[in-house]
């Protein structure tokens, strides 16, 4: 299998899938048990109306870790007996979910995206903020090093692939998430020439929704994506220079 192959296999897993956390369950409610429903439908309605729900978290970064959880689930559970190897990641690693086929190994990450609303609360058709693609100055600038946190180096992976959770924020909705929207891409395809944050060493992707979801990003191919970012000026604290020189070490030895 390779990358393209990859990336068809996520998007028919991907297809048709709706965002399933409804809620925080609550154990004590409002009345008494047992309880009787006819359906998942019917069992939502009643749990809330008895009061054992509690709305998701509204902050991004908490939303998003919800998100992450749900939508690897569910990956995994599809592609479960399908000889496929899956490995979840950690929670501040790279990548969420390693995908392993005829000794192929995929890094897939999960990037979720609030899309960004007027003052009259209508989808502009961009992303509240630029997705970060990458750290540039860890495993994606040293991509023959394997970095803590990392399965393997950056490099030893046959493909990457980002699965984007596109929502609508809904504050009034105990899920916090409308119009929820998967869109398989391999991140070169969607990258912009501007980091995501001016303050952390990020690549960014278009901020473009329609663009995200045709793979136009700002670069012709891999190749131009990955010389422009390798020569950016990233900036390398005291943490991330002791991590690399304990690698560089490792490696000389």
């Amino acid at each position: 299998m390779d990358t393209l192959a990859a990336v068809e296999r996520l998007k028919q897993v991907c297809a048709g899938y709706e965002f399933e956390p409804l809620a925080i369950y609550k154990a004590k409610g409002t009345q008494e048990w047992p309880l009787t429903a006819n359906d998942e439908q019917d069992l939502a309605a009643k749990l809330a109306f008895r009061g054992h729900f509690l709305p998701l978290p509204k902050e991004p970064a908490a939303l998003a870790n919800v998100i992450e959880v749900a939508v690897v689930d569910h990956v995994m559970e599809q592609l479960d007996g399908a000889g496929v190897e899956l490995t979840r990641g950690t929670e501040r690693g790279y990548p969420d979910l390693e995908m392993k086929v005829s000794g192929r190994s995929f890094a897939i990450d999960v990037k979720v995206a609030r899309r960004k609303v007027n003052k009259k609360g209508f989808p502009t058709g961009k992303t509240d903020s630029r997705i970060t693609l990458y750290t540039g100055n860890t495993f994606f600038m040293y991509p023959t090093l394997k970095w803590p946190g990392t399965f393997r180096p950056f490099a030893d992976y046959a493909g990457h692939i980002d699965l984007i959770c596109l929502y609508t924020l809904n504050r009034s909705s105990a899920s916090r998430v409308d119009d929820f929207e998967l869109v398989v891409a391999e991140p070169w395809t969607i990258g912009s020439k501007s980091r995501s944050s001016t303050t952390r060493e990020y690549l960014g992707a278009v901020d473009d929704i329609q663009r995200l979801r045709d793979g136009k990003g700002e670069f012709a191919s891999a190749e131009e994506f990955y010389a422009y970012w390798r020569k950016h000026p990233w900036k390398i604290g005291k943490a991330v220079q002791k991590q690399l020189q304990k690698l560089l070490a490792t490696v000389a030895s």
